[in-house]
């Protein structure tokens, strides 16, 4: 099995390809998303923050040129036809979609399983897990289309071996490494699809300040750092990859 983190993509790896990412305004989302741009791909900057979306866009616009379109969503508050009118409009565009990228999520707060507040906890599961699921549910007939499709889901440390007070974060994150086992096996020999789940690993990001504020932030790689395994496992240097949990540390 390839280890994405000794992968080298070519330079125009996702020469293209169109490529979708969850998160994209901040953090690693951003980060794969400027390096999907610079390595060839159209790339759909999928985000709750306007804001941050148009600085990103931005920084493609500058770099690379037009390759890059803002869709803003609220993984929170989006309703059905908030999720159906982003797939019309990417097959209307694009006409078909060869990567989708699941980096957003929410902390929450680490607190006793006892004492964890009960909105609280569906609102971490309803955006780390239920949004993301229906994002790719209503992608696959786009996904489907391309001769040679990715998706990736973010996962965590905790996601696989249970941590005290993590909570309704850590639970997601398990339940992100069984979306994707339930993905891969449904997509296993019937389509065109590879399904894996990366573990960025401690990266200098808001959320990890959140849940380490006091941690020295000097010794925690940049989330550039760890956009290379992304843009990997959806080019060509991820052939074969399908079904895995992997690491980009």
């Amino acid at each position: 099995m390839k280890d994405p983190r000794l992968l080298e993509p070519a330079a125009q790896e996702l020469q293209g390809r169109v490529i979708a990412v969850t998160g994209a305004g901040d953090g690693i989302g951003r980060a794969v998303a400027l390096a999907a741009a610079a390595s060839g791909a159209q790339v759909i900057l999928i985000g709750r923050t306007v804001r941050k979306l148009q600085g990103v866009h931005q920084e493609i616009l500058a770099a690379h040129g037009d390759v890059a379109t803002i869709a803003p969503l609220d993984l929170e508050k989006a309703l059905a036809g908030d999720y159906d009118q982003l797939a019309a409009a990417i097959l209307s565009r694009y006409g078909r979609l060869d990567g989708l990228v699941h980096c957003a999520g929410i902390l929450g707060t680490l607190t006793p399983i006892e004492q964890y507040d009960v909105p609280t906890w569906c609102k971490v599961l309803h955006v780390n897990v239920t949004a993301a699921f229906v994002l790719t549910q209503v992608l696959l007939p786009a996904l489907r289309l391309s001769p040679d499709a990715a998706v990736i889901f973010t996962s965590s440390t905790v996601g696989r071996e249970g941590r005290a007070y993590w909570g309704a974060y850590a639970v997601s994150k398990f339940a992100i490494e069984g979306l994707t086992q339930v993905l891969a096996a449904e997509t296993q020999n019937a389509t065109a699809i590879r399904v894996n789940v990366l573990n960025p690993g401690p990266v200098r990001t808001l959320m990890r300040r959140q849940a380490f504020p006091s941690e020295n932030v000097a010794k925690l790689v940049e989330p550039a750092a760890v956009a290379g395994a992304y843009v990997a496992l959806l080019g060509p240097s991820g052939k074969g990859i399908h079904g895995q949990s992997l690491d980009c540390q």
